[in-house]
């Protein structure tokens, strides 16, 4: 029978740019989809929540230390053929400091700081596409706003 797993995490690394913010897009270096612009996104290892793989995966691709994480409340999923499983990913965003500039792991060669509305095209994959409306509806404003006390999980 198929399994359902929480497996993987999506995280938008975003800087305050003046009234709104900038998406981090990496572009992938070897292996998997080389050339192709994503997120960060990651395994969650064994004993390890969402949230913690979220925080570690952001250290590892780019070498930042968010400010602040953020439950974009939103869970993607796609189908794993060899595992015969459906992957939950959840959806998290992540603010560092406005001057932070990214130091690249092996798995990517390039990044940019985009506004929302450059970096939704650049995402080859639909799912990261799509959850820049939710980035721009919930933390358009450079934070929570209102639904800061729900949203913030660090």
């Amino acid at each position: 029978m198929t399994e359902l797993r929480v497996a993987f995490v999506d995280t938008y690394v975003l800087r305050r740019a003046g009234p709104t913010f900038e998406v981090l897009v990496l572009r992938r270096a070897s292996g998997r989809s080389p050339g192709s612009w994503e997120t960060v996104h990651g395994t969650i290892e064994p004993g390890e929540t969402p949230v913690q793989a979220a925080l570690r995966e952001v250290r590892e691709e780019t070498g930042l230390s968010p400010l602040g994480l953020y439950n974009v409340s939103r869970v993607e999923s796609f189908y794993l053929p060899q595992a015969d499983a459906v992957a939950l990913v959840p959806v998290f965003a992540a603010f560092v400091d406005p001057a932070a500039q990214p130091a690249l792991s092996a798995e990517h060669d390039r990044a940019e700081w985009l506004p929302a509305a450059k970096a939704a095209p650049r995402f080859a994959w639909p799912r990261e596409r799509r959850a820049m409306e939710d980035l721009v509806a919930l933390l358009g404003s450079g934070g929570g706003d209102l639904l800061d006390d729900a949203l913030r999980v660090c």
